[in-house]
């Protein structure tokens, strides 16, 4: 995975800043693009399932809520890779910039749900999936993009250029 320090930008010691893949695969050619509402029909909530339980979403709710997130233009990114050999979606990531007060209205972008289909993992999807998501984040004007993972899977996301910084707390509602 190639990669690349900005020095002008705010980052860590030991963090990188990722803009672009240089080591070309078979995998490579599969295109990254935006969520369609057709992906509703190629898998896409079934591969959320894969990451966290996801009941099925009927056609009506998914248009809905799909619409909702496009108003928000480029301040909700979802994007996804589709297997062309099958037409299912076999990779998904979003990010969202947040608009803040701090560091003078800055912008921060968070990565959420990221995940790979099981039979199309160890191809680099996921990694290629974060590298869009950051480099979206970095062209929107964030000065950082941060995200939440398992102790499992901090080794794949220090590979994207992340590094580990402070605790995260939860608090779930249960409907």
């Amino acid at each position: 995975m190639g990669s690349t320090t900005d020095p002008s930008a705010e980052v860590p010691a030991g963090a990188e800043v990722l803009y672009e893949d240089t080591e070309a695969g078979v995998d490579d050619l599969l295109p990254i693009r935006r969520l369609e509402i057709s992906d509703h029909g190629k898998g896409f909530v079934e591969l959320l399932g894969q990451l966290s339980p996801c009941p099925a979403i009927s056609k009506a709710d998914f248009c809905s809520r799909f619409a909702e997130l496009a108003s928000l233009g480029d301040d909700h990114v979802i994007c996804v890779i589709e297997d062309p050999s099958t037409g299912r979606i076999v990779a998904t990531g979003s990010v969202f910039v947040e608009k803040k007060f701090l560091r003078g209205c800055g912008k921060v972008g968070h990565i959420e749900d990221i995940v790979v289909d099981g039979v199309a993992r160890r191809r680099r999807l996921g990694q290629r999936i974060v590298m869009y998501l950051t480099e979206h984040a970095r062209k929107a004007g964030c000065y950082k993009v941060i995200l939440d993972c398992t102790a499992e899977l901090r080794a794949f996301y220090e590979k994207c250029g992340f590094v580990e910084k402070n605790v995260q707390m939860a608090m779930y509602f249960h409907r």
